[in-house]
């Protein structure tokens, strides 16, 4: 394994056969939308009350804030790959082995986790073991992941319109009932402000929270990297990063504030689904079994997009001399299979230590895997300044048009960092942050030693050469 200067030539290239724009849109808007509000919002709820709607506006603002770097970044160099190859292109190729290799086992992390999470429900309809379920549930994945592109790209179209169709409709559904059009009703001003007002922990409980919705509402760049295999990447990913804002707007603050207007936010359960607790207020028949099937569709949506990402960010690697060469081979597909079998292999292996081993190895990868995005996000940021900086000297600025630069990217750093602070004041994250940072900065001092191994390599054969 050695690191070699980026260029072109690492791009994942577009193939007849290759992601549409509708694709790249559900994609941008599966990666937002997960179990993570389904379920996970349960939690903030019950520990911040109606509050947490300023917690969702504030991280959704961070997350559209460097979607648009990102797509500015991609908009300028298309065809470059996926962001790690802007991040190499700035920092050199010690960031990109890091950022690169930090972002496949986030989510390869993820891809493990999910795999048990989705075998949980599935469960409750074939009486196997967990273990089984999982394996099988990646198989699947796998094998769509073998396949063309497109395949993958039709599959998490189908699953993230799942999500959304369900999210629109009980919008629709909630806004009838508190606006008594069917059902008794319910005292919608009572229910959100009449149990401790807006701020019922006080607006400290605001800033407790932002690490675990940060979390829900990551994936979207994912969206980046699948252009790459489309036939029009600068244009697809410019389209979408524009357009995440108001969706993340709509679909975490809307479907969130509904659920506030039906239910007192004192009765939610953390760990219950919050809509499936709203959906049995309003009268729907077989709520429990309704949600059940939407987070497994989320679920499986997340295990789609995790396997398709660490294959690609596996391929990425390799071709820039950061990963074994031979994983940035395709078939006749253009999809790295073997990349797609490491990466399943790798979310298995996650997968069985949540079993056998649950509170200590599955434990330590979840610590060690939980902050490594915030991390990546702040090379992000970075590289963005880096970028624009260059294109300003130069005056070639025309798809750069993110106001207030750089103070802005400042501040989003500073927002990243704040997150960081917030995790360690916390006593929940507090470890979760020492071992992401402590990941961090292990797979750095790994390519410094990679990259001065390659060096003296290279100074031994010019040696040779010369003799």
């Amino acid at each position: 394994m050695h690191i070699m200067p980026d260029n072109n030539k690492n791009a994942v290239t577009t193939n007849t056969d290759g992601l549409q724009s509708r694709h790249i849109a559900m994609i941008a808007l599966g990666g937002v939308i997960g179990a993570g509000l389904f379920v996970g919002s349960s939690a903030a709820i019950s520990v911040t009350g109606p509050a947490v709607l300023v917690t969702f506006l504030a991280v959704g603002i961070l997350v559209v804030l460097i979607m648009r770097m990102l797509g500015e970044m991609v908009a300028a160099h298309p065809g470059k790959g996926s962001f790690v190859a802007y991040i190499r292109a700035s920092f050199g190729p010690r960031l990109g082995f890091t950022a690169g290799w930090l972002y496949w086992f986030f989510w390869i992390v993820v891809l493990g986790s999910e795999a048990i999470a989705g075998a949980l429900i599935v469960q409750d309809w074939l009486q196997l073991p967990i273990w089984v379920l999982a394996i099988g549930l990646i198989i699947i994945l796998k094998l769509i992941n073998f396949a063309a592109p497109r395949v993958f790209g039709e599959c998490e179209f189908w699953l993230s319109l799942i999500k959304v169709m369900s999210i629109l409709l009980f919008i629709g559904i909630a806004a009838l009932f508190v606006g008594h059009v069917f059902g008794p009703g319910v005292p919608a001003a009572s229910n959100f402000l009449g149990h401790g007002g807006f701020f019922p922990f006080g607006p400290a409980s605001v800033l407790a929270i932002v690490p675990t919705i940060l979390f829900t509402m990551m994936g979207s760049e994912i969206a980046t990297v699948a252009a790459a295999e489309s036939h029009e990447p600068g244009q697809n990913v410019a389209r979408v990063t524009r357009s995440i804002g108001a969706r993340v707007t709509l679909f975490y603050l809307a479907s969130v504030a509904m659920v506030l207007l039906v239910v007192p936010w004192q009765n939610i359960e953390p760990g219950k689904s919050p809509f499936v607790t709203a959906m049995d207020v309003m009268g729907i028949p077989g709520a429990g079994v309704i949600m059940r099937i939407i987070v497994l569709s989320a679920i499986l949506s997340c295990m789609n997009s995790s396997m398709y990402v660490t294959s690609r960010i596996l391929t990425e690697l390799a071709a820039s001399g950061d990963a074994p060469a031979r994983l940035a081979r395709t078939g006749k597909t253009e999809t790295p299979r073997l990349a797609v079998v490491i990466s399943s292999i790798a979310g298995t292996l996650v997968a069985f230590s949540s079993i056998l081993a649950p509170d200590t190895i599955f434990a330590f990868l979840l610590s060690c895997s939980g902050g490594v995005i915030l991390v990546v996000y702040s090379m992000i940021v970075a590289a963005y300044i880096c970028t624009r900086g260059r294109a300003e000297k130069t005056g070639d600025t025309a798809n750069y048009t993110l106001l207030l630069f750089p103070y802005i990217n400042y501040g989003t750093l500073i927002a990243v960092t704040l997150v960081f602070i917030a995790m360690l004041w916390g006593h929940n994250e507090r470890m979760t942050a020492i071992a992401s940072l402590s990941t961090s900065l292990a797979c750095y001092a790994l390519a410094c030693l990679i990259t001065r191994r390659t060096a003296q390599e290279q100074t031994v054969l010019s040696d040779k050469k010369t003799a």
